[in-house]
């Protein structure tokens, strides 16, 4: 499949000619072509996102409102295809390609709500016969970087709301799936966006750092949004600090889901199955550290271990529940992190087993602090079980971690279900629920190395637009000199 630049609505290859491919990480063959854009492609869509923003920052909220929707629908039709190019680009599952295009499309239709929410508040003023306001004004030409591993929702997140706020934006896609992300630019044009309101670049792996820089040091982009590992935010972060431009970062995770002696362990297991295990653990909220209270160790750790060898793990052509990661690289990490474990005194209660790319459920009981997959994120699944002998030990255990995005607490006592989720440091807890999960409307964000700035609803109003303050005064008023 060829992939094409968006620029101006028009489909372009790269200023130069050149192209990169990207290889299904299963069959070894050819998924994509797609153009690799230069820092002249990268002028040329800020330029066009400029021009568009003159018109599409004064365009009323029922006309964006429209067309948002209109690409929602346009996006629930195109499920298929979405399904197809994910598959053979980064080797999902037929469900999680699914599960992509209909929150996406909830994305969108979320975002067409805030359009008429783009208000402002009238503020008493101390000077009489004074009116002040405090109004929210689209920032401009906006940056959107986005991941590979939820490809549709984790772009439409990038751009939707800065469109519905009156931006315009830019989506750079990831390397890994290119012909999966373009087709959000192809919908958008499809639904009648104006020329230059979501533009669309695609680069070669080796020249990201160099787009990158030229995108957020372009001196027409005034916001960029990220969602990726922590490693490559830190860097984007300091970018953006040195051109005194704000950024949204939504960065990596290691969610822990603590399980108390209390706890529905029924319930419990069938969270944690799902949270650790949906998209073979490659989500940033995917359950990575299962702490469990000594009491009940033992039977969690065998439920949950019977549960996970029952995920069947394959091509997922077929029926296989657990698809491919993205990489052998991305394998052979699982491979170090199970053998470190191992030979600290960890237990395989389930899985281990890899093949190529596809990696069995797995789970690690007996974990301790001196293990690799106690603090890196495995962004796979290979998991561990933490036991502790109090609820205090539980949330130390939780909070010992560079990152915190998500977390989950599974007892029967809410009102110590809600100690705890105050005192774990994370943007997101969970009730007796799974790490996992998002909602449209919700405000989506971490705390610590997991970023900053929040996606979702109303929240999204403050990071994509200027709060202006302007007054209506009386001009014979009197001043002191």
């Amino acid at each position: 499949m060829n992939v094409e630049l968006l620029i101006d609505s028009k489909n372009v290859g790269a200023s130069n000619g050149k192209t990169f491919e990207r290889i299904d990480p299963i069959t070894g063959e050819l998924a994509s072509r797609a153009a690799a854009a230069t820092k002249e492609d990268v002028n040329r869509a800020v330029m066009s996102a400029q021009e568009a923003f003159k018109t599409w920052s004064k365009t009323g909220p029922n006309e964006r409102r429209q067309l948002l929707l209109k690409a929602a629908d346009i996006m629930e039709a195109k499920s298929a295809e979405f399904e197809q190019r994910m598959l053979t680009e980064i080797g999902a599952t037929k469900m999680w390609a699914g599960f992509n295009s209909m929150l996406s499309a909830g994305l969108l239709r979320e975002a067409a709500a805030i359009t008429t929410q783009v208000g402002g508040d009238v503020i008493p003023s101390n000077k009489a016969g004074t009116l002040s306001m405090s109004v929210h004004k689209p920032k401009g030409v906006c940056v959107g970087i986005a991941p590979w591993n939820a490809p549709v929702i984790l772009a439409t997140r990038a751009v939707a709301m800065a469109i519905a706020c009156g931006n315009t934006v830019i989506l750079k896609v990831s390397e890994l799936c290119p012909a999966t992300q373009t087709l959000i630019g192809q919908i958008f044009t499809e639904a009648g966006f104006p020329a230059g309101v979501l533009n669309v670049l695609s680069n070669a792996p080796e020249n990201a750092p160099d787009i990158v820089k030229a995108l957020i040091e372009h001196p027409q982009v005034k916001h960029i949004n990220f969602t990726g590992s922590t490693a490559v935010g830190r860097i984007i972060g300091r970018l953006a600090a040195e051109n005194l431009k704000p950024a949204l970062l939504e960065l990596g995770g290691k969610a822990p889901l603590i399980i108390l002696e209390d706890a529905d362990l029924d319930g419990a297991v069938n969270a944690a199955l799902f949270g650790a295990f949906m998209n073979q653990g490659q989500i940033c909220m995917s359950t990575e550290r299962l702490i469990v209270h000594h009491q009940v160790a033992d039977e969690f750790s065998q439920k949950l271990s019977q549960r996970a060898a029952q995920l069947t793990a394959g091509d997922p052509r077929g029926d296989a529940i657990l698809g491919s990661l993205v990489s052998l690289e991305a394998a052979e990490k699982m491979h170090q992190l199970i053998q470190d474990a191992l030979s600290k005194g960890a237990t395989l209660t389930a899985g281990g087993g890899i093949q190529g790319t596809i990696v069995e459920a797995t789970l690690l009981d007996n974990v301790t602090a001196d293990m690799r997959v106690y603090q890196e994120e495995s962004f796979g699944p290979v998991k561990s079980i933490i036991r502790v002998n109090s609820v205090e030990e539980a949330i130390v255990v939780a909070n010992d971690t560079e990152y915190g995005l998500s977390a989950a607490v599974f007892t029967q006592n809410i009102q110590r279900a809600l100690s705890v989720a105050s005192q774990i440091e994370s943007g997101i807890c969970h009730i007796n629920g799974p790490t996992l999960g998002d909602e449209p409307q919700m405000p989506f964000g971490g705390v610590k190395n997991s970023g900053y700035g929040r996606f979702g609803g109303t929240s999204s109003i403050a990071e994509f637009t200027d709060l202006r303050w302007i007054t209506i005064e009386n001009p014979k008023q009197h001043y002191p000199i």
